[in-house]
């Protein structure tokens, strides 16, 4: 009788545990699962649903193959098989799945062998959990499912086996009984929060901080009432006093049928995750308000107010160095004492001293919790500033050669600095760094502009000066010479006329040049011009009588009168309608017999196109320029191509030569005015058209700014000869005297240059077209 008795106590101790193992199992995360040797699910539990994302009806009685590929089944059957050869378990398979709704998700199994009570294998058991959010801690979650299946093995009731799964768990779990007090806790809450198991056996847990009590306690009683509790984000203290937000999941589980047994409470750590998202929002508004902020003041007061909620701080300073004086002062300022703002902003301390001198002076953070104790602090800054520091973070603000200033943060509230505050500190610091940097260069730039814009002022008027004073006397000159080589050639001095030729070519060149510039600077006005317009008016009677008594003639009256205007009066050029490929073809006629001493080739290539919208004078400056410039860079011998095409809707106009070409270097530069594709030795003073008798470049500029002026466009591409690589190697100037060319075409192909000139086309009311 009395071994009845215990057979029946044994058996109701079996089915106790049974329960409290099935409860369990229906109440945890994840999927426990069993299949009979074929790979058909027998049994799970509903997480098993939530894990596949199928309903129970589409799995009960499926094959394992079913949610697989066939690659993933076949090493699946090949994983079952060898358990059921060896009798040993995994915990590490690991396949993709697409769930119901068409989502991929990535499932982790464990799997062992089952065996009845006569020691047949009859099936496979096992536990799936959706790792696809937690895949970061896959090996740790690995390495917890062997550790749980080994103790799985080993485990002969089913209380050891839950223990056992709960101890390699990776997030905190403690079961409390129903009065609170601890009867398990698992590794990872001791890691976590710092208690031993010793500790708390039988104890409360005292980490709920004060004024999360109340939610605690509303907590509880929600668990007794509902038997679980999903999801509750809230806070709990670490045994070192640190505060930590966790996210908290509950569940009751009974001992038996009537008796409700106690609590199984998992908790996650979400400390790190929460400051990470509260930083990478605060740089987000950082760097979105930078632009709004004008001056640097306005931007720092906002980033130091930043601080103070990231790192949940009484105040938050930047401090900067001012070098004159080697002294700190507070330049930004954030504290929960607004008044004491402005008083801070007065006090100035030296630059060796304090925590923040230190920090400046060996560019390492300082991490200080308690100030007394510290023997850099200054109380005095406190006094004068109006707060009072308990503890201090202090991070450098580096620039690009020194370290400029600290950033600084007073008084964390719940507990002390640490290393990750630290990290966020210096994270900001870049960001403050860089802006005060970027104001002292922006300010810098400024002052440099205002500098520049008045030297370049000063420029526009000397050279405008000096255009208007040239333009005399040549003029003055050039009639001189004009009039001296009429008499000499009245005379046997033949031998003085290369010098009178040399002098008129120069004088020309230089008359050109003033010319250009004229064209450049376009708004002058000559102070000669007025004077002799006056003159003339108030003489022309006293002259006319003078001229006629002397010379016979009134006529030379007009003519002086049609001379002061050809040289000094400012001529206004009118734009209007002109058929490009007429002109091109006038202005070739005009300039051939300035070159005809040269051997060059033109080849035109003129077809019909939209008429142009321009000032004929400032498009013959233009055609002119382009064809002379082309025959000087051409060797003897050469070609060159003129080209007019519609294009788009507009006009293009092109001059190839396939001359020496341009250096790369120098074509960056080429309409900047004044500047020499080649070595100054290379030119002299020869006849327009002669081979290398390049100007100055200022012909080039004039037509950039025409360009602007007038609305088209003009553009260069180049290759340098590349038999003559530098800009001081010289072409001997004629193909068939170079040693690198055969003939003709080994020229053509080893350099070339073409200006491209877009004219847009125009409207009937002569407006162009955009």
């Amino acid at each position: 009788m009395k071994r009845d008795a215990d057979d029946r106590i044994k058996d109701t101790c079996y089915h106790l545990s049974i329960e409290r193992y099935k409860t369990f199992i229906e109440n945890i995360s994840d999927g426990v699962y069993e299949v009979d040797l074929d790979g058909n699910f027998i049994y799970f539990n509903d997480a098993l649903c939530n894990v596949f994302g199928y309903p129970r009806e589409d799995i009960q009685w499926q094959n394992f193959a079913k949610f697989m590929d066939e690659e993933q089944a076949k090493t699946a059957f090949e994983i079952f098989n060898n358990i059921y050869n060896t009798g040993k378990g995994i915990s590490n398979l690991i396949w993709e799945i697409i769930d119901k709704e068409g989502n991929r998700r990535t499932i982790e199994l464990s799997a062992n062998l089952i065996l009845n009570k006569e020691g047949e294998k009859i099936g496979f058991r096992g536990i799936a959990r959706d790792i696809t959010e937690r895949i970061k801690i896959q090996e740790a979650l690995r390495e917890s499912e062997r550790n749980l299946q080994r103790q799985f093995e080993k485990a002969k009731r089913a209380e050891q086996r839950y223990k056992m799964l709960l101890d390699f768990i990776p997030y905190p779990v403690v079961v409390f009984r129903l009065d609170g007090r601890v009867f398990y806790l698992n590794p990872a809450f001791e890691k976590i929060f710092g208690w031993k198991k010793e500790e708390l056996i039988g104890k409360k847990i005292p980490y709920v901080p004060p004024d999360h009590e109340q939610e605690t306690i509303q907590g509880i009683k929600e668990l007794l009432k509902h038997k679980m509790v999903a999801r509750r984000e809230t806070k709990r203290l670490t045994k070192d006093g640190r505060l930590l937000d966790v996210v908290l999941r509950g569940v009751i589980f009974s001992e038996d049928d009537e008796e409700e047994g106690g609590e199984l409470v998992i908790l996650r750590d979400i400390t790190e995750e929460k400051r990470i998202a509260r930083n990478n929002q605060a740089l987000l508004r950082i760097s979105l308000e930078l632009p709004r902020y004008q001056r640097l003041e306005e931007l720092l007061d906002f980033i130091a107010e930043e601080v103070k909620g990231i790192i949940d701080v009484e105040g938050a300073f930047v401090i900067l160095l001012d070098k004159e004086k080697n002294e700190l002062f507070f330049f930004a300022v954030s504290c929960d004492q607004q008044h004491t703002k402005y008083r801070a902003k007065e006090v100035r301390f030296p630059a060796d001293k304090g925590i923040s001198g230190r920090v400046l002076r060996t560019g390492k953070e300082a991490i200080v919790n308690d100030v007394s104790k510290d023997p850099d602090f200054l109380p005095f800054v406190d006094k004068e500033a109006g707060f009072t520091t308990r503890s201090m973070l202090a991070v450098p603000l580096r620039g690009r050669e020194e370290t400029i200033g600290v950033l600084t943060a007073i008084n964390k509230k719940g507990g002390g600095f640490d290393k990750k505050d630290a990290e966020t500190l210096n994270m900001i610091a870049g960001t403050v760094a860089l802006s005060i940097e970027n104001a002292r260069f922006s300010n810098q730039l400024k002052q440099a502009y205002e500098e520049l814009a008045s030297l370049n002022r000063a420029k526009d008027k000397v050279i405008n000066h000096l255009s208007h004073e040239l333009k005399t006397p040549i003029a003055v000159l050039l009639a001189s010479l004009n009039i001296f080589s009429k008499k000499i050639s009245k005379r046997d001095l033949q031998d003085l006329k290369p010098t009178i030729d040399r002098s008129f070519r120069n004088l020309q060149r230089l008359l050109d040049i003033q010319y250009q510039a004229e064209d450049i600077m376009r708004d002058g006005h000559y102070r000669a011009y007025p004077i002799l317009k006056i003159l003339y008016e108030e003489c022309r009677d006293e002259l006319e009588a003078l001229i006629e008594e002397e010379l016979g003639s009134t006529k030379l009256m007009d003519r002086v009168r049609e001379k002061i205007d050809e040289i000094f009066a400012t001529k206004e050029s009118i734009a209007e309608e002109i058929d490009l490929v007429s002109f091109v073809k006038e202005r070739l006629k005009e300039l051939r017999p300035g070159f005809t001493h040269r051997e060059v080739e033109i080849k035109e290539d003129l077809e019909e196109a939209p008429s142009v919208f321009l000032p004929p004078d400032v498009l013959q400056k233009i055609v002119d320029g382009l064809i002379k410039n082309a025959i000087e860079n051409t060797p003897d011998e050469g070609m060159i191509r003129i080209s007019v095409k519609a294009k788009g809707n507009g006009t293009l106009f092109e001059v190839y030569d396939y001359g020496v070409g341009i250096t790369e270097e120098y074509q960056k530069r080429i309409f900047e005015g004044f500047f020499a594709t080649q070595d100054t030795i290379a030119y002299s003073s020869k006849n327009p058209f002669d081979f290398n008798a390049g100007g100055r470049g200022a012909d080039l500029l004039r037509m950039k700014i025409f360009s602007e002026r007038y609305g088209f466009k003009i553009e260069l591409r180049s290759k340098r000869c590349r038999y003559l690589p530098r800009p001081g190697d010289i072409c001997p100037g004629r193909i068939s005297k170079c040693k690198f060319c055969s003939d003709k075409s080994d020229c053509y192909a080893s350099g070339d240059t073409v200006f491209s000139v877009f004219f847009p086309a125009i409207l009937k009311d002569g407006k162009k077209i955009k």
